[in-house]
């Protein structure tokens, strides 16, 4: 679940991401909230207006919103009220994790793309084809998995690069937009004081660049 608010362009709406979903979308519109559903019936997305009588922070904030677990249960009250019976996770998992590059190939139809296989939060092993060209076996990385919202505002989807399946992406420290991060390609090899599988900091990751 991704909730962006961006008040000078959208005005006083907040807008949740559930899914990617697929066309042709239908809309349903109650009391102030929009209700969004792909072509298979699939709650994909919210659009809550007058959303800081809900949310009394709202007004300070603009860009992606963290949403604790009282704001959702505010949110699926609102929902309530306005007679949709589907409801927000009151949990999500992090979406930027630490990851480690255990193999890379080369892209079979590529000269410039690796494919790797990636290892991120529960054990998972997730296809990410990067074209980083630093790119290599056994670095720690910054993996945005699907569903995460990057700092440019893109959301990363389940896609192709030439034909081969990538489930996310690996991350520049200038994608991440990190402090004095070069201004060049190239994925953000971190440090071994990171452990794989937890939640990249982006508040630590600050001074990566400062040393």
């Amino acid at each position: 679940m991704i909730a962006s608010y961006n008040p000078t362009q959208m005005g006083d709406v907040l807008i949740i991401v559930l899914g990617e979903g697929s066309d042709p979308q239908s809309v349903s519109e109650s009391d102030n909230v929009v209700q969004i559903k792909d072509k298979a019936g699939e709650v994909v997305g919210y659009n809550i207006f007058d959303a800081s009588e809900v949310l009394d922070d709202l007004k300070s904030k603009d860009g992606q919103v963290e949403l604790s677990t009282a704001d959702v249960k505010k949110l699926n009250n609102k929902l309530n009220q306005a007679g949709f019976k589907e409801k927000l996770p009151l949990k999500s998992d992090p979406k930027f994790i630490v990851g480690y590059v255990e193999k890379m190939e080369d892209h079979p139809k590529s000269d410039h793309l690796h494919v790797t296989q990636t290892r991120v939060q529960n054990d998972k092993v997730l296809q990410l084809v990067s074209g980083s060209p630093n790119m290599q076996q056994g670095i720690k990385v910054v993996v945005a998995e699907v569903g995460a919202m990057m700092p440019n505002g893109q959301i990363i989807w389940p896609g192709e690069l030439r034909g081969v399946k990538s489930d996310g992406m690996i991350c520049s420290g200038r994608e991440l937009r990190i402090p004095n991060a070069p201004d060049r390609p190239g994925a953000l090899i971190l440090p071994d004081s990171y452990q794989v599988g937890e939640p990249f900091d982006f508040e630590k990751a600050k001074n990566l660049f400062n040393e």
